[in-house]
């Protein structure tokens, strides 16, 4: 029992790195059931009518990509799915080659042509004052989108006046952007809110959800990968979640395995 405890650290990230690396060769399925706070978001979706506009916010840069391209991706997918017109924007100065790319790639899987059926704003400063903006005039706040185009011509954007028209708005937060989005752009200009952030975010984000200032939340790599399931999608979330899982599993056992041969050896010496 003695030397149990004192067993070499590096014996324990062996075990972990062949765990991880067997997780990843053999490719098993485990089960992914949505939590309340995912299915929030897909419900909403799945609620509104064909045509209805669903604006994106792109609040992340690459450090934060592999938790929230998965989301963006899984959520796009649901939209264009639902012949939802899709309207992309962000506050990150590092986002629009994201943004980008998650909504070209997903787009060009089910047809959908830039202007008509998805825009993308692309990134403009500001802020809050940009959310005020777009909560007045959209046109004013972007007059051009990401491609220079002008957005008063574009047909994905008819019926869209300002954030009082839009039917559902998706912040994908690698900071405090949702928040912004609550006070500046919810409260005032009365759409429904849903959210996708990083894992450390996301009990913040709590209250929030128990208030119904958010309809839903994604968070972290495991809300992307309820998201993935739930659209039938699984894609790089689901994948990253075996590994993560194992190597939970396994640090649990360590941890009941150090109690038990702790509180067996200090019972030895007392007897």
């Amino acid at each position: 029992m003695e030397k149990l405890i004192r067993v070499d650290s590096r014996i324990i990230f062996a075990i972990i790195t062949v765990a991880v690396v067997v997780s990843l060769v053999l490719r098993f399925e485990l089960p992914i059931p949505a939590s309340e706070p995912v299915q929030g978001v897909y419900e909403k979706i799945e609620s509104l009518p064909k045509g209805a506009h669903v604006m994106i916010a792109f609040d992340y840069e690459p450090s934060s990509k592999e938790e929230l391209q998965p989301m963006a991706i899984a959520f796009l997918h649901h939209c264009f799915s639902r012949d939802l017109k899709v309207i992309g924007m962000t506050h990150y100065p590092g986002a629009p080659g994201l943004a980008e790319q998650a909504m070209t790639s997903v787009a060009s899987q089910y047809q959908k042509k830039n202007g008509e059926d998805y825009v993308f704003l692309g990134y403009k400063p500001g802020s809050t004052s940009l959310i005020i903006n777009m909560g007045e005039n959209l046109y004013t706040a972007y007059p051009k989108d990401f491609y220079g185009n002008d957005t008063t011509t574009l047909p994905a954007l008819q019926g869209v006046e300002s954030l009082r028209n839009i039917d559902f708005l998706f912040d994908l937060a690698a900071g405090s952007t949702i928040e912004s989005w609550i006070v500046f752009g919810k409260e005032k200009y009365k759409f429904d809110l849903g959210a996708g952030c990083t894992a450390v975010i996301g009990p913040d984000m709590y209250p929030f959800l128990q208030s119904k200032q958010l309809v839903g939340l994604l968070g972290g790599l495991k809300g992307a990968a309820e998201y993935e399931a739930l659209v039938n999608k699984k894609a790089s979330a689901v994948s990253g979640m075996r590994p993560q899982s194992v190597v939970h599993v396994i640090i649990i056992l360590f941890v009941i395995f150090g109690n038990v041969v702790y509180f067996t050896t200090r019972r030895a010496r007392h007897a």
